[in-house]
Order: structure tokens, then sequence, then C-alpha cells
């Protein structure tokens, strides 16, 4: 596909706001221009179309990105990586298919977001069920819609309705929160104007007194990890890859039903596919991480 240096790019350096700014500036697209601009690309890979179809949807990027806030990861890379998706979407988009550019592009954008999401935290140490990753997307959407809004560990009556509306178990509930709030903080607390909008603890927070041999050895480890897991999914066919996306990695999963549909297969073989593909990437990396003399959990 054709080269988008051109882009404005978010960065800490920019500041969030101009960065939205900016990317006000490219007009939005009516339905006729954007049909007839994605059949430039697909019949003749116009590339100024591409990136006219690109530029028109960097708010929908952008605004998809700002609620995955909260995981502790760079708001800036967090939209790079949607960035990302939505060019892959503009690249494989059909506009025979009588929908609107946006509507396919959202899927994109939150794959490319959530599949970036666990490369940073580590497959094999979110682990690997599909309630654990429905958990770990879900979980601040279930505390605001209880009102669970306090920093800190979550109450235990809280714990038990999270616990039942996601399918999990208290601990693992416990535990996620833990993870996502930093402990004894939120990560999204805010600490007061920078003077481009109000800035989180996820935004500025430094620990000066910390251990600088065990920061650096986790973050070798963290890098090993990410490596791993790039290197495991190379193990799926495009199938095979996109089912796995699909059913596990999604915000909301699609069904087995939507995914026979499109595939024009069972939903039994939908399936197969599925639990097949995660149970290559489980040994690949297991493999992987044998050579690498560490541990992966079953």
């Amino acid at each position: 596909m054709a080269t988008y240096s051109n882009l404005p790019a978010p960065s800490p350096e920019q500041g969030l706001n101009r960065y939205l700014q900016e990317i006000r500036k490219f007009p939005l697209l009516e339905p006729e221009e954007e049909y007839m601009l994605a059949k430039s690309w697909v019949d003749h890979e116009d590339s100024s179309a591409a990136h006219k179809l690109v530029t028109s949807h960097l708010r929908l990027a952008a605004k998809i990105a700002m609620g995955y806030r909260g995981y502790g990861l760079p708001q800036a890379e967090v939209i790079s990586e949607a960035n990302v998706g939505l060019m892959q979407a503009v690249k494989r988009f059909d506009p025979e298919k009588g929908f609107r550019l946006a509507t396919y592009a959202m899927w994109w954008i939150r794959a490319s977001i959530q599949e970036y999401i666990l490369r940073s935290w580590s497959l094999v140490k979110l682990g690997t069920t599909s309630a654990q990753k429905k958990l770990f997307f879900n979980l601040r959407k279930a505390k605001n819609r209880i009102g669970a809004l306090e920093e800190g560990d979550l109450r235990p009556e809280h714990v038990e309705k999270i616990a039942h509306d996601l399918n999990v178990s208290e601990d693992e509930v416990i535990a996620m929160n833990r993870r996502l709030s930093g402990g004894d903080a939120s990560l999204n607390a805010t600490i007061g104007s920078d003077g481009e909008g109000t800035a989180q603890w996820q935004d500025w927070l430094e620990d000066e007194d910390a251990d600088q041999a065990g920061h650096y050895a986790e973050a070798d480890e963290l890098e090993v990890r990410r490596e791993l897991l790039e290197r495991a999914m190379d193990v799926l066919n495009e199938r095979e890859r996109d089912v796995l996306v699909q059913r596990r990695l999604a915000e909301e999963p699609v069904t087995l039903e939507d995914l026979s549909s499109q595939y024009g297969v069972s939903r039994e073989r939908i399936r197969q596919i599925e639990v097949r593909a995660f149970e290559k990437i489980q040994e690949r990396m297991r493999k992987l991480a044998a050579e690498k003399g560490m541990v992966v959990p079953a």
C-alpha cells in the first residue's frame, strides 16, 4: 500500500490536543465521494485516493483509541496503532458491499489496538482463556456501569457483581483490577492541568526510588515476551488469525454464526478453526520460550 509518511503522527512532544486539532482539518467524506475514492483505490491502486480515505477517518481512529486509556501505555502509541488498523481497513475495503468505510474500519482499528495492548501486557501473563481476555478489555466499563469509581481495591459486592457479569472468578477480577489500576491508586486519576487538557498519572508517573536493576530486567523480559508473541502468530494462516482475533481478542467477540456466514462454513468448523489456532499459538510459544529458558504456563 502507499506510504503515509506525510500523515500527522501523535507524539508526547506534540501533545494530544494539537494532534486532534490537526486531524480535524481533514474533511469528512460524503457517501458518493467515499465510494468513488474507494473504487479508485481498488481498481487502480490510486494512492492519493487511499490517502484521502485514511485522513478523513483519522478522527474515528483517535476516538476509538481514547476508549483504551487505562492500560498504562503511551496514548500516542495507542493512536498510532489505531491508525495502522485504519490503513489495513482501507487496504481491504470493498465499496461494493454496500456499507460505509467507518463501519468496516471500526473492527480493524479495535483489533489493531487490542493486539498491541496484548503484546505489551504479554499474552503469557494475562492468561489464555477467552473469559480472561473479556475481563481485560471490559473491566473498566463494568466498573463504570455499577459506579465502582473509587481508587484501589474494589468492594466485595462490586467484585461479586463483575465476576458474575463477566463469567470469571472473583480472584481474577481482584487481580486484574490491581494490575490495571496500578495497585493502590488508579493510573487514570487526574493530577491537574498540563496546559493541553487534564493529565493523568499514567501520562507522567515516574518512580524515582525504583530499583533500576529490577526495572531493566523487567523491561528486558517484556521485550522477549513481545517477540515470542509476534513470532508465534506467524504459525497461523490468514483465516486462523482472523478467526482467533475476532473470537478471542475483539472487544465484542463475533459469534460463531456470523463467522460461519462470513466464511461459508458451518459453526462447528469455525469452532474447530478457533480451537486449533489457539492450540498452535500455545504450542509455538512454549517451544520458543523453551529455547530461551522461559516457562509458558499451560
